[in-house]
Parts: structure tokens; sequence; C-alpha cells
């Protein structure tokens, strides 16, 4: 179960926010036990991009064997 506070990876492109599949966000908050989450999505030197409300099936967990990948922000 992914919870407040996890990392995670984005499943598919959000053209809107300028966000691409596989790009990594944190939960900032849970609603109705896990239908849905607030993911925040920051630069690397931690400017917030959006916070984006996303159902379960728009993002995963972090795994362990994910390697993370850099790309500038149009």
């Amino acid at each position: 179960m992914i919870r407040e506070l996890d990392t995670v990876v984005l499943a598919k492109d959000l053209r809107e926010y300028h966000l691409e599949r596989g790009d990594v966000g944190a939960v900032v908050h849970v609603y109705e036990g896990g239908k849905a989450y607030e993911v925040e999505f920051v630069t690397g030197e931690g400017k917030t991009i959006a916070v984006v409300t996303l159902p379960k099936n728009e993002i995963r967990p972090m795994q362990r064997a994910d390697i993370l990948h850099v790309r500038a922000y149009a």
C-alpha cells in the first residue's frame, strides 16, 4: 500500500503538467484508503512543478531496482 510521504513513479504522461511517465513524485495525501493520491513533483532544486490528484492506477511505488533518470523540465 502506498502511504503519505512515499516516493512514487508516474505511470503515464501528464502533458498538461509537462510530466512524463517515469517521473518521480512524493505522496502528500492519501484519499479514501488509497483510491487516489495527491502527489507533488519537484525539480532537483526542490521547486514544485505540480501537485496532482491521481488515481491509484496512474502511479506505482518506487521499486528497489529502479534507476533514477534526470531530464530538463520544459
